[in-house]
């Protein structure tokens, strides 16, 4: 029987990653489609008509339809969430919250750059500038995490949350990349946390491709 929940979008996708990871955590039953890269399909007029910007990924839910990764996991656990996940405290919410807009506006284009250049670009035609700025840059970004949490065992306060999805999305990449990383003990402590997770590990921990 079909699901009522549908994530278009392929695996490999740090984007779509977060909504898996979303929807595991929360337990919802949903159907994946393959969308984007290699598999096409962003580009048809049936695709368009859920997301005209021809992005992944998209989710249905119903006769609902919404795209953004982070809109769609805010949706997501305000719709299904629960406590310890969705906190009913408006500050505490807001406090997890703001990573994701953190991760997206603070962090991803360097990392993004970094991920290009060392997983999907072949060696003789990597930038060797961009990985050493991405190094750099998201170095000192994940600084201002570890200190966050040398405090708090999650971005989201004291239990996983919607705040540690985006961010924790692409720790898996950041983390099993092939380079040297700054020691940085309680970023790496959340990081482990996270793998310990069923839902992560089937949400997000699939080949980097």
């Amino acid at each position: 029987m079909a699901s009522d929940i549908i994530v278009w979008g392929r695996i490999n996708s740090s984007n779509v990653r977060k909504v898996l990871w979303c929807l595991e955590e929360l337990g919802l039953n949903y159907e994946q489609i393959d969308a984007g890269g290699a598999f096409g399909v962003v580009d048809t007029p049936d695709y368009r008509a859920l997301n005209p910007n021809g992005r992944i990924p998209c989710l249905q839910d119903g006769d609902f339809t919404i795209f953004e990764s982070n809109a769609i996991c805010r949706y997501l656990a305000k719709t299904y969430g629960s406590v310890p996940f969705l906190s009913e405290d408006p500050r505490e919410w807001a406090l997890a919250d703001q990573w994701m807009d953190w991760t997206t506006f603070s962090f991803g284009m360097p990392f993004r750059n970094l991920f290009w250049n060392l997983v999907r670009t072949a060696p003789e035609d990597r930038e060797q500038a961009a990985i050493t700025h991405g190094i750099e840059h998201c170095s000192a970004q994940f600084a201002v995490v570890d200190t966050l949490l040398k405090d708090q065992p999650y971005l989201s306060g004291h239990a996983c949350g919607v705040g540690d999805i985006p961010l924790g999305s692409l720790a898996y990449a950041w983390f099993n990349m092939d380079f040297e990383r700054p020691d940085q003990p309680y970023l790496a402590a959340w990081y482990k946390r996270l793998t310990e997770r069923p839902a992560y590990q089937k949400g997000v921990m699939s080949p980097l491709t």
